[in-house]
């Protein structure tokens, strides 16, 4: 049985339109790369990959783009939910500002990507507002913005008063970053795998569950539930919370998270360029808008990994966290209009899980545990192809699923 992802109403599956069909696999395939995971990282993978000199099959047990990535909020951005001085601490100040600078570069080549699509997936580029939730926080604020301007990441820094006067709710500080970029993630997986299907050495099946069998001459043998085999040089697991590797040995945890989208609004008066916004209690509350002029709030995460089933209590998550949006924003008049639980993993020294496995040769994860999955899941996948294309990439261990460093770190 599968993990039940998320419960409640989705937004982003009511902005679909003629969303495409694949077959289910019914007869045996060779390829060099099969990617299992039909989500945001198989999708960016499948996507890199096409434009290779190999052939590639991806294969989800779900319709394609269904999974988690329906409950994905769209919020992009470089800054991880460990701060730039805080990684710099547990695994040194160089390999700390690598990782915000492959995270950065990886937001340009998710904007460069999203521009390449021929249908609309709603990217915008937006500025991010990271505030201090208490006055302790704000000193770590101040030095998070000292170590991001050193580095030459763009950075502004905003005292009480600025707050105040440019965004019209009081806290004690505050960074506003460039460079980052809110997107309808669905649209976005479910466009990507459809151009890449387009191309002749791409083949797409949904409604089919894999499971790894035994390694021949060569290749992988992957059995499908139809009793079809894939014959596959190398596999990538891009199944997200799903993944084969449990969450104990990679060192991270499962928890559920909620989120909500509100009725539209005409116009977001004192919401200055309509940035992202989130905070540095833990766990967060965030917030972003939407193409149709709503807002896309979420947080209230907590430990049981499956949400909540039963309405009522979804309908209590969701007023708590319109409350949330109010208690900024108090002047605007909404409901919620969609509300649901999702599943959500994080790694335990906050960097995600993307590389060669341990000790089998040939397969490789490309998991984006953590807030920012889509940016982890587009510097995977050119992590993984450099790796196949030519058997290494310099920056492979910063991210590698057996990193020595990787259960240092605790929240």
């Amino acid at each position: 049985m599968g993990l039940d992802l998320y419960h409640g109403e989705l937004y982003w599956p009511h902005t679909l339109k003629d969303i495409p069909s694949y077959p289910r696999l019914e007869e045996d395939v060779f390829c060099d790369v099969l990617i299992i995971g039909g989500g945001m990282s198989g999708a960016i993978a499948a996507n890199i990959l096409a434009n290779e000199d190999l052939e590639i099959v991806l294969a989800d047990k779900r319709k394609i783009g269904h999974g988690s990535s329906a409950a994905n909020t769209g919020l992009l951005q470089y800054s991880n939910d460990m701060m730039l001085h805080e990684f710099a601490q547990t695994i040194g100040e160089e390999k700390a500002v690598r990782f915000y600078e492959l995270c950065f570069e990886a937001m340009k080549d998710l904007k460069d990507i999203a521009s390449s699509l021929t249908e609309d997936v709603q990217f915008k580029e937006r500025k991010s507002l990271y505030y201090a939730s208490s006055q302790t926080d704000a000193a770590k604020l101040k030095t998070e913005y000292a170590m991001l301007k050193k580095h030459g990441f763009p950075v502004e820094y905003l005292d009480d008063n600025q707050m105040k006067e440019r965004f019209g709710f009081s806290k004690p500080a505050a960074i506003l970053t460039e460079g980052d970029a809110e997107v309808n993630p669905q649209r976005l997986v479910i466009q990507l795998i459809k151009e890449a299907a387009l191309k002749q050495n791409v083949r797409v099946y949904e409604q089919t569950n894999v499971q790894e069998q035994s390694f021949i001459d060569g290749y992988w043998q992957i059995k499908a539930d139809s009793g079809a085999i894939i014959h596959a040089k190398k596999i990538i697991y891009s199944t997200g919370y799903e993944a084969a590797l449990h969450t104990d040995r990679l060192g991270a945890e499962l928890n559920r998270s909620f989120a909500i989208a509100t009725s539209r609004l005409e116009n977001f008066a004192g919401w200055e360029g309509q940035c992202m916004i989130w905070e540095t209690k833990r766990p967060y509350f965030y917030m972003r808008t939407t193409y149709d002029g709503r807002i896309v709030a979420g947080g209230l995460d907590e430990d049981p990994m499956e949400a909540p089933q039963d309405a009522k209590v979804l309908k209590k998550y969701g007023g708590r966290l319109l409350e949330k949006i109010k208690e900024h924003f108090p002047e605007y008049v909404m409901d919620v209009d969609y509300v649901y639980g999702a599943t959500f993993g994080e790694s335990a020294d906050g960097r995600p899980f993307i590389g060669k496995h341990p000790s089998k040769d040939g397969i490789f994860y490309c998991l984006g545990y953590g807030g920012n999955g889509t940016v982890y899941s587009m510097l995977g996948a050119k992590i993984i192809r450099d790796i196949i294309l030519y058997g290494k990439h310099p920056d492979e261990e910063l991210v590698a699923p057996d990193r020595p460093e990787k259960k240092l770190y605790s929240k």
